[in-house]
């Protein structure tokens, strides 16, 4: 190891355990204590740690018999999933949260020091209450746990500590306990609170299997950004105003007309509106280089048949689609088999659809 290492100090973000070691640059090690795989990254002598792979085998027991009937509690309510938590843990909540609302569980925040003044009120009893806490027994929570273990159908709590009031109060127990937290001085919320994040997670995931949550659910949650661009939006959406076109026996002339008049370097051979073909700048361009009388060349000479099409009512991202996997730069959209306009890849870029 050259002079120029870097010895570092950290705490692995699993189990909290004690690592130092000397590297270069990022490297990966090993836990000796929950024997996880962690990722050490140094920019400007600055030190950050993350799992890869997680062996420890009391974190795997964490998905077991209580977690299952946790999910299967979530799932079977006919009321909605209430997540109460304060402090750190209530910033996960609203994580959690977030997630089971944009993955089919309905789902809503309460905070146990507003819970306790008066807003206790939105729990109803078909309701199914998630209380997150590592120690359980946070003043608010030990005050709290009667009420939400009375006002709901069931009790779940997330915590560090089965020997706490809000375990006892709880019909199924998430199991959060670490042995350590990552920080420096192992008090603040870290190992704890990922690890809440991760059960969180998880709980989403198994619950978007159980309610059969598709891409296409996805997308009714997400209408607005990039996302739901992607997820939503058709091929209407971003038709060109221009329609060049041309028939089977017009002329170059007529041809290189209607290319020029729209920006898209391409016009349309119909017949009726029934599609026959494509012309392009670079198939005129090749036409010109072979030296022939254009004054008897016909549009129908020079295109090319059977060109990839789209229906207007499709996903914009299956249009990116073909693009790509053909290598073009415009797409012909049609209206029932029928010819109607034109969609750009540059549009689609523009618009973040990938």
């Amino acid at each position: 190891m050259g002079s120029d290492a870097i010895r570092w100090h950290v705490h692995c973000s699993v189990c909290g355990a004690f690592i130092e070691k000397s590297a270069h640059c990022d490297s990966e090690v090993e836990c000796k204590k929950c024997r996880s795989t962690l990722e050490i990254l140094v920019k400007d002598d600055i030190v950050s740690v993350r799992p890869l792979h997680i062996k420890d085998e009391k974190l795997k027991e964490r998905i077991g018999d209580e977690f299952v009937k946790a999910v299967e509690i979530i799932h079977s309510t006919k009321g909605k999933l209430i997540v109460v938590g304060i402090g750190k843990s209530a910033h996960v909540g609203n994580k959690i949260v977030a997630t089971l609302n944009s993955t089919g569980t309905p789902s809503q925040f309460l905070h146990a020091s507003e819970a306790i003044h008066g807003d206790l009120g939105v729990i109803q009893k078909q309701d199914v209450v998630l209380c997150i806490s590592n120690s359980g027994n946070s003043p608010e929570i030990v005050n709290l746990v009667p009420y939400l273990k009375d006002y709901s159908s069931a009790l779940i709590g997330m915590t560090g500590n089965r020997k706490s009031k809000l375990a006892e109060f709880s019909d199924v127990i998430l199991d959060t306990h670490v042995d350590m937290e990552a920080c420096p001085i192992k008090l603040a919320p870290t190992s704890s609170t990922t690890l809440q994040m991760a059960l969180g997670d998880a709980l989403g995931i198994a619950l978007m299997e159980m309610n059969e949550f598709k891409a296409n659910d996805f997308a009714k949650f997400h209408p607005g950004g990039s996302l739901g661009k992607n997820l939503i939006s058709k091929v209407d959406d971003f038709l060109s105003s221009q329609k060049p076109e041309v028939t089977e026996n017009d002329t170059v002339k007529d041809v290189i007309i209607s290319i020029s008049s729209s920006r898209h370097g391409i016009t349309v051979v119909t017949n009726e509106n029934n599609i026959i073909g494509v012309i392009t700048d670079g198939d005129l361009r090749r036409m010109l280089m072979k030296g022939e009388d254009i004054s008897k060349v016909l549009a129908k000479d020079i295109m090319s048949a059977n060109p990839k099409t789209i229906e207007r009512t499709a996903l914009a991202k299956e249009a990116m689609k073909i693009l790509k996997e053909n290598n073009i730069g415009q797409l012909v959209v049609t209206e029932n088999g029928k010819y109607f306009g034109i969609i750009d890849l540059h549009k689609l870029l523009d618009e973040g659809i990938n």
